[in-house]
């Protein structure tokens, strides 16, 4: 016993290593099983599929995934956060799986980031959740009194949608002890209940049986189902109706119309009467059968009434009854197979697809899942998957139904920035029918192509004395790249240029290529620049090329003709390395003279050498060549100039009567635009002789003594011209002192307040400007001895002058009046300066002015003069007293 139990203990843990050991082959091959059973709510768990995957939860996470079904319902889910498959619905088990063993859903785990495939299949368990159920819950049958016992009357069938014990497991009947109950089993499994007649019937005694039909199933609890039998008993029928066929079978195509007739059954009875007459009718037939079948009543026919579907089911079991007037009647079975026609396109679903991949990737990445499906069955199921021409991907099979679509080759985002794939599907009917999807794929940059130059190496002409910061030329490079790849960006090689850097010649602009001079270039010392520009874009790393940058100095006509024969005279002269020599003359250019001094003689011949003028151009070119020309010349016509070479040569033999030194003036220009000039003064002195040259040149330089004097007289005329400028200048000085020095003296202008109670009769307004109508003449005499001051008053200006004050009665004049008005008030009806000359004048009655001023040499008096504005006074004059 002990081993016994030993040996099933050890069956059991080679059995449980066993499931483990197939539970972990299907994990690896990336296939999951789980079983559940039917019912259960929504978001039930199912399974923990990232353990069983060894899958990160957090990579689960970010990378997404989806859960695909193979049918068109979504039975299951996944969450994310844990891993776990849950149900998405509630399933049922009858609805998905009707008359199958073992319900078994597929679906399939799409990791987006791994681009990989896991397939799952969830085995829906059957519960008791469907009672046995008779299609006809009252059944009536009708039986002749003449039947003998033991016949046999099938029953209609219960259906119980469920499997295994909990499916329909037995029949009872109750009611009658005419009748009893025999259960046979049929080919296919199923229990097919008879009604056997027990006792002989007699229509006398009972015309009706009344019966109970129950069907039962194996759960627990189980359940049943009940349909109620009315047995009819009639007068004897000696035949029964027999039908042609035990067994009728038909093959129709699935796209058959709707209303055709598919089978006719035939069913004869010998009888006469209503003994003869046959009806037919369906015994049994599945609940879709019934909906998609129908059998006429009369003739047999079998008609379709609803489209047919291979896909849904390809075959039909029909049990049909003929039964005369007399209520014998016979059975026979139909059997309808749907043959497949393709009818059904290929199903093509990205389940999986990247929108963007880098140019640099692999060859053989997945860029998306493709899953196919055709509902057709045979060839008309065989799918056959393509990719359109001329696009560097290619197809491979990844698990049954799925394809993945992957990089045949590198790609270059340069030739195509974009890939629109179209993936066909086509089945193996015919005429094959075809489906397709289309694939949008964007290619991201890499910085894999540098900048390219539009020239390989670029020139420029600069001309020399150019401004600073001039715009010399633009160098443009491109890159094939894209965004911040493609932005380029330029600059200098490091160089030097006569010993300096190159970048304080030139500087390039970031973003522009723009190349600018920032110094002026002369091409004396520069001709040629050469410098290399680099252009960079912004990858990382960047990608970098070269151009070589030749700049060509032009030359400008900016330097004058040097002379270099006769050479400069020494001395002071205008400027750095001229001189004063016997002559000097300035061009209008700033062209520096030169002077020199050469022997004719009296006998020369006409065309004779007498001098040549050599001069040198720093240009180059048209602006270095030189042209000589006699500008001025003591006797015109007796000298040449040759054009080109700047010789010197007598037009014509000397004659007595020409002076024996002659000037003459070269001027040597060059070609430039505009031209520039310098000046040679050669004097010529016509001698057979050294010595007799010299003599010459001695008795020139007497007369030079007036221009000295002349010089003299000058200094002497400019000198005198200062002194006098200096002396008005101390002038000024003296009389601004003398000013300050009285300021200080005079009392301040608030001593004219004493005069405020002079009448305004006395003043007269124009323009708001009151003055006084009379005049005073008084001589001062200050001096630093008080007792040398004097006061004198000139005769007649010294008496009283001021009328009467009006009475208080009398209007006094405004400073708005009329100034002949005034003038007529006077008591001569004189001018104002007539008046105050004539009238004879005393000295005031009143009593005198109190002094402004008191010092121990002079009193200051305030004078009755004085001018106002506005009521305020603005100008007084004060009387000085000295004090003996």
């Amino acid at each position: 016993m002990c081993a016994a139990r030993v040996g099933r203990c050890g069956r059991r843990q080679r059995a449980l290593l066993c499931c483990v050991l197939v539970a972990a082959w299907e994990a690896v091959r990336g296939q999951l099983r789980y079983s559940v059973p039917e019912e259960l709510p929504k978001g039930s768990f199912v399974g923990d599929v990232a353990k069983d995957l060894a899958l990160e939860l957090a990579a689960l996470g970010a990378r997404g995934n989806r859960i695909l079904d193979k049918g068109r319902t979504q039975h299951f889910a996944l969450h994310a956060s844990s891993g776990h498959l849950v149900t998405a619905e509630r399933i049922d088990r009858e609805q998905l799986c009707r008359l199958l063993e073992k319900c078994v859903l597929r679906c399939e785990l799409i990791v987006e980031g791994e681009m990989r495939v896991y397939a799952i299949e969830v085995e829906i368990t059957d519960i008791n959740d469907n009672a046995p159920t008779f299609k006809e819950l009252d059944l009536e049958e009708k039986i002749s009194e003449m039947t003998a016992p033991g016949a046999r009357i099938p029953l209609p069938e219960a259906h119980d949608p469920d499997v295994g014990v909990n499916s329909l497991q037995s029949y009872t009947l109750s009611g009658d002890e005419h009748f009893s109950l025999s259960v046979q089993a049929g080919a296919d499994g199923e229990k097919r209940p008879e009604l056997v007649l027990a006792k002989a019937l007699d229509r006398e005694e009972a015309a009706f049986h009344e019966l109970l039909l129950r069907a039962s199933d194996g759960g627990d609890p189980a359940r049943t189902g009940t349909a109620r039998i009315r047995v009819a008993v009639l007068d004897a029928n000696d035949n029964a109706p027999a039908f042609s066929q035990a067994v009728y079978t038909v093959r129709v195509p699935e796209d058959v119309p709707v209303g055709s007739t598919l089978l006719r059954v035939t069913a004869t009875d010998p009888d006469d009467g209503t003994n003869g007459d046959v009806k037919y009718s369906m015994k049994k037939a599945t609940d879709t059968a019934s909906e998609i079948f129908h059998l006429d009543l009369d003739v047999g026919a079998i008609r379709l009434i609803r489209n047919l579907d291979f896909e849904e089911w390809n075959s039909y079991e029909l049990e049909l009854q003929a039964r005369d007037g007399g209520g014998l009647f016979d059975t026979a079975k139909v059997s309808i197979s749907v043959t497949d026609v393709n009818d059904n396109a290929p199903e093509l679903t990205v389940s999986s697809a990247l929108s963007e991949i880098s140019e640099d990737a692999a060859p053989g990445t997945v860029v998306a899942l493709l899953h196919v499906q055709d509902r057709d069955s045979g060839a008309n199921g065989e799918v056959r998957c393509s990719l359109g021409e001329g696009v560097p991907f290619r197809l491979e099979r990844a698990l049954d139904d799925y394809y993945s679509v992957v990089t045949a080759r590198e790609l270059d985002r340069e030739r195509a920035s974009e890939y629109n794939v179209t993936v066909r599907a086509a089945d193996g009917g015919s005429p094959a029918l075809r489906s397709g999807a289309v694939l949008a794929l964007r290619v991201l940059d890499v910085n894999d192509n540098a900048p390219v130059f539009a020239e390989a190496r670029y020139s420029a002409r600069l001309p020399e004395n150019n401004a600073e910061g001039a715009l010399v030329l633009t160098v443009r490079a491109w890159d094939a790249d894209w965004g911040q790849n493609a932005r380029v960006r330029y600059r200098l090689r490091e160089g030097r240029l006569r010993g300096a850097p190159l970048s304080s010649y030139v500087s390039v602009q970031a973003e522009t290529g723009a190349l600018y001079a920032l110094r002026s270039f002369d091409y004396e010392e520069v001709r040629e620049v050469e410098l290399w520009v680099r252009a960079e874009d912004g990858g990382a790393p960047p990608l970098s090329s070269n151009v070589s940058v030749r700049l060509l100095i032009a030359d400008e006509n900016d330097n004058a003709p040097q002379v270099l024969y006769p050479p400069a005279a020494p001395g002071p002269g205008p400027g750095p390395g001229s001189g004063a020599g016997v002559g000097a003359w300035g061009s209008a250019s700033g062209a520096w003279s030169w002077a020199g001094v050469e022997l004719a003689p009296r006998s020369a011949e006409p065309g004779a050498l007498v001098a040549k003028v050599v001069a040198v151009d720093a240009d180059a070119g048209q602006n270095a060549w030189l042209s000589y020309e006699l500008a001025k010349a003591t006797e015109p016509g007796l000298f040449r100039v040759g054009l080109h070479s700047g010789e010197v040569r007598t037009a014509r033999s000397p004659l007595a009567r020409d002076a024996a030194r002659h000037s003459l003036v070269v001027v040597v220009k060059d070609r430039g635009r505009p031209a520039l000039s310098a000046t040679a003064t050669l004097t010529v002195v016509l001698a057979e002789s050294v010595a007799e040259l010299l003599s010459e040149l001695g008795s020139a330089a007497a007369p030079a003594e007036p221009a000295g004097s002349l010089t003299r007289w000058l200094v002497l005329a400019v000198a005198a011209v200062s002194c006098l400028f200096l002396a008005f200048l101390l002038l000024l000085l003296a009389l601004r002192l003398r000013r300050w020095r009285r300021s200080r003296l005079l009392p301040p202008p608030s001593a004219g307040a004493a005069l405020r109670g002079v009448p305004a009769s006395h003043f007269v307004g124009i323009d708001g400007v009151r003055a006084f109508l009379r005049s005073y003449s008084h001589d001062v005499s200050l001096t630093a001895d008080s007792r040398k001051s004097q006061l004198r008053c000139a005769g007649g200006s010294c008496c009283d002058t001021l009328p009467a004050r009006p009475p208080p009665d009398e209007a006094a004049p405004l400073r708005g009046e009329d100034a002949a008005a005034h003038r007529a008030a006077e008591p001569d009806g004189l001018p104002v300066s007539a008046a105050t000359a004539a009238a004879p004048h005393s000295l005031p009655s009143r009593s005198p002015l109190a002094p402004v001023f008191d010092s121990p040499w002079c009193r200051v008096f305030p004078s009755p003069l004085q001018v106002s504005f506005d009521g305020e006074v603005i100008v007084s004059i004060f009387l000085f007293s000295p004090l003996s």
